[in-house]
Order: structure tokens, then C-alpha cells, then sequence
């Protein structure tokens, strides 16, 4: 007997108990909740023949940014090629290999094109938005999802992670009243829903709107914790604003707390705790030891280089450690990555390694050097993947090392045009006192 899966898509090899886990993963992945893996790990037991169970736990691992998942994205790329499967599934199957492979520009238009032809294939729709992300493409967060609106509506399972995908897109493209009132249904839809909840903590991000960043963000504070797999993200939004109101002593409570108090060692969690310390390290404000500890978890990745997003954020745990010796090993690594096949080549080569070498060269207290690199890449950064708000780190290193390295001109101007994209933000008002343009805030880090 042939099924379909909860929005009528023909599923290959599938039998009622194996077709249940496998919507319980595929909700878990919508909400970022729940034991995902777990679930389609028995559903490949109870029918190993099920074709979208592997690609589903593939992209898992894929989408991961982690160099031990490869090993398991090519295992669930193999154990899926072997299977019968629809015209649809086989799609999905040349997606996850191209994946597998590292070509993650391959993957996602393998996808685009699948969801122009099945609109309704929710999976396909969020293995391309994470792709999107990953790779900075802000254009096709928004769009990728915008072409498939007109098929669903609020009777169909999943729709809440539709509309979620759909505000992050518009968010990232800075569609923000939109955007906002994008992610507040969906999470009225499904208040699980962890992405959505970061899209709208997105849009105040953006907005300085820090007051109601902090007000969003604890109101339900169970829904987008429990079980969540993006809850240190969630956490690491919220002490965000509480960074910009110059409120340390809560930003330090959240690092120790949720942010990195069980010391995860998952690279996108090690992400957000770097991320969170170098702006405090910027800022002048001794974070005491904690360096030490987040350098030993990402010191098992030093010479992984195979995410160039995440060998920055590394880099910047190794020079707050003083560790120089992990440090250039992660330099040594991004050489062979760069010399690589894969995607992950041009990330690194484009983007990657000049932010990995000025955070280094910020470390020496060689600032005309920091200045030197960055400068240049700020128009193609978002090349490397990740959001505005994760790549502010570039900006706000570039100001602060222009700032040090006495390039007078060059930090007037670089907080001038912060203050014009950012004027409610206190940081740009303190980063233009200190430029030396007129006096409109007192703001403290």
C-alpha cells in the first residue's frame, strides 16, 4: 500500500508507525523542539525502506555546520540512494548528496526547484530556508517561501513554520513591519515555533527596539526553552538588548546561565557564546576566565575548518584564551579548506579567513591590520552565511579597532554611517562620542 504524508504527498516504503515518527521529526525540526533524531532513527528501524526517514535525518546532520555529522549525512545519502522513490523524493535524495558533498548552492537549487513543483512539500521548504541562511542568501530566505504561500493555508499542518520562514526572510531583507507581523501569528499558530520567535526578535534587534526585545522575550520564555534545540540562540537574542542598554551584569548572568552554563559543546551554540563575549571583549569589559572554558570546547574544531562562520566565532574564543597555538592551527586549517573542493572554499577564501586573520590580528593588538581586512569585505561578508545581527560583529570590530589604530577619519565615518542605519541605538551613540562627533548619548558598555 502506497501512503501519503499529512499534506498528501506520496511517501515511499512507509507504513502508518514509521510515517507517524517520521511527522513527529519533521515537527520537532519546524519547532526546533523535541528529539527529532530520535524519532526517525525508529521509524528507519521499524521500515528501513522509508525513503524521506533518511533524507529527513540527513539534513539533520547536514544542516548541523558539525564536521562529525558529515560521516552521518553520507551514511543517510547512501541508505536513501538505494531505495525505490518517487520522481519528489529522488529530488530530495540529489539534494542531501550535494550536501553531503558540501555543495550547499547545489543542494539549495535542487530544492528550489522541487518546491516550485510541490509547493506543499514542507520538508523542502526548510532544509532550503536553512540552506539560505547558512549561506547568506537573505534574497531567497524571503522568496524561497514567498512562492509557496499562495498553496498553503491555516488548516494545513506545519503552517506556522511557513509563515515563521517567511518573517526571517522578510526580516533579513528589512521588510519589518511585515516581517514582525509574520512571526507573531505563527507563533500565535504554534507558540513551539522557536524560529518564529527568533524572527521577531529579529526585527527589534534590528529596530533597536531593545525594550520590547526584552518584553517579547520573556513573556513566554517555556514555549521557546522547553526541549528547544534553539533556545541558546533565543537566550543569546535576548541578552542582545540587555548588551546594548550597557546592562553587562544581566548579559554576564544570561552567558553563565543558559547561554553557556552547561558549557555545550555544539559548534552553533559555542557560535552565539563567542559571538556574546567578543562584543563585551570590544567593549572594554573583562568577562574574567570565561574565555578559557568556551576555548577548550571549540578546541576539538581547530582544525576541522569545514563552516568558515563558525572558524571565526573559534577564533575569537582562542585569541580571548590567549591560546595562539589553536589559533594557528585554525589558520592552518582554512589554508587546506581553501584549497578544498566544496562551497565551503569560496566561503572561507572570500570571507572566512580575512575575519578569522583580523580577529587574530585584534588579539596582537595589530588594529591597522584589523583594519585592513575587514574593510574591504563588509559588502560581501554575508557570503559566509549567517544573519545582520551575527554579522554586526564585523562593523562593531572594524569601528573598534579603527578607534585604536588612531585612523581618526575612518572611525567618524564608520560610526556616522552607524548612527544614520542605527539612531536609537545607545552603542552608536557611544561609538560616535568616542569618534569624536558631536556628543548625543552617553551610552556605556
Amino acid at each position: 500500500m502506497r501512503l501519503h504524508d499529512s499534506l498528501d504527498l506520496l511517501v515511499s516504503g512507509a507504513e502508518p508507525t514509521s510515517l507517524g515518527l517520521y511527522h513527529e521529526a519533521l515537527r520537532g525540526l519546524q519547532c526546533f523542539v523535541g528529539d527529532p533524531v530520535g524519532a526517525l532513527d525508529r521509524a528507519i528501524a521499524a521500515q528501513p525502506s522509508f525513503v524521506m526517514a533518511h533524507v529527513l535525518k540527513g539534513y539533520l546532520y547536514g544542516l548541523s555546520t558539525e564536521r562529525a555529522a558529515q560521516s552521518v549525512t553520507k551514511a543517510c545519502f547512501d541508505a536513501a540512494s538505494g531505495l525505490p522513490a518517487t520522481e519528489r523524493e529522488q529530488r530530495h535524495v540529489a539534494a542531501l548528496g550535494a550536501l553531503a558533498a558540501g555543495n550547499w548552492h547545489r543542494a539549495g537549487a535542487i530544492l528550489e526547484d522541487l518546491t516550485i513543483d510541490h509547493p506543499r512539500d514542507a520538508l523542502a521548504l526548510q532544509a532550503g530556508h536553512q540552506i539560505d541562511f547558512f549561506t547568506g542568501n537573505a534574497r531567497m530566505l524571503r522568496d524561497r517561501i514567498a512562492r509557496a504561500l499562495p498553496a498553503w493555508d491555516d488548516t494545513m499542518p506545519g503552517f506556522h513554520a511557513i509563515l515563521g520562514m517567511h518573517a526571517f526572510g522578510l526580516e533579513e531583507m528589512a521588510e519589518y513591519v511585515k516581517a514582525e507581523a509574520q512571526g507573531r501569528r505563527a507563533v500565535e499558530l504554534e507558540p513551539r515555533d522557536g524560529w518564529a520567535q527568533h524572527a521577531v526578535a529579529h526585527v527589534m534587534e534590528m529596530q533597536c527596539r531593545q525594550r520590547d526585545g526584552i518584553a517579547w522575550m520573556r513573556a513566554n520564555t517555556d514555549n521557546w526553552t522547553r526541549e528547544s534545540f534553539l533556545q541558546v540562540h533565543n537566550w543569546w537574542h535576548l541578552a542582545l538588548y540587555h548588551l546594548e542598554l550597557g546592562e553587562v551584569d544581566e548579559v554576564l548572568a544570561l552567558y553563565d546561565g543558559p547561554i553557556f552554563g552547561d558549557r555545550s559543546n555544539i559548534a552553533l551554540n559555542m557560535v552565539d557564546a563567542s559571538a556574546l563575549l567578543w562584543r563585551l571583549h570590544l567593549g572594554g569589559v573583562d568577562v574574567g576566565g570565561r574565555w578559557n572554558a568556551l576555548a577548550e570546547n571549540w578546541a576539538p574544531h581547530a582544525d576541522a575548518a569545514n563552516y568558515a562562520f563558525n572558524d571565526a566565532h573559534a577564533m575569537m574564543a582562542f585569541v580571548g584564551a590567549n591560546r595562539p597555538d589553536l589559533a594557528r592551527r585554525l589558520l592552518a586549517a582554512q589554508d587546506e579548506a581553501i584549497a578544498g573542493e566544496g562551497d565551503n572554499a569560496a566561503f572561507t577564501r572570500d570571507v572566512g579567513q580575512p575575519v578569522t586573520r583580523a580577529i587574530f590580528a585584534f588579539g596582537d593588538g595589530n588594529y591597522a591590520e584589523t583594519v585592513r581586512l575587514l574593510k574591504p569585505i563588509r559588502g560581501i561578508a554575508h557570503r559566509f552565511g549567517g544573519s545582520h545581527a551575527q554579522r554586526d560583529v564585523i562593523d562593531l570590530t572594524l569601528i573598534e579597532a579603527a578607534l585604536r589604530a588612531g585612523h581618526a577619519a575612518l572611525a567618524a565615518a564608520l560610526t556616522g554611517e552607524r548612527r544614520d542605519a542605527r539612531p536609537e541605538s545607545p552603542l552608536s551613540h557611544l561609538f560616535a562620542s568616542r569618534a569624536g562627533l558631536a556628543d548625543i548619548g552617553t551610552a556605556r558598555i
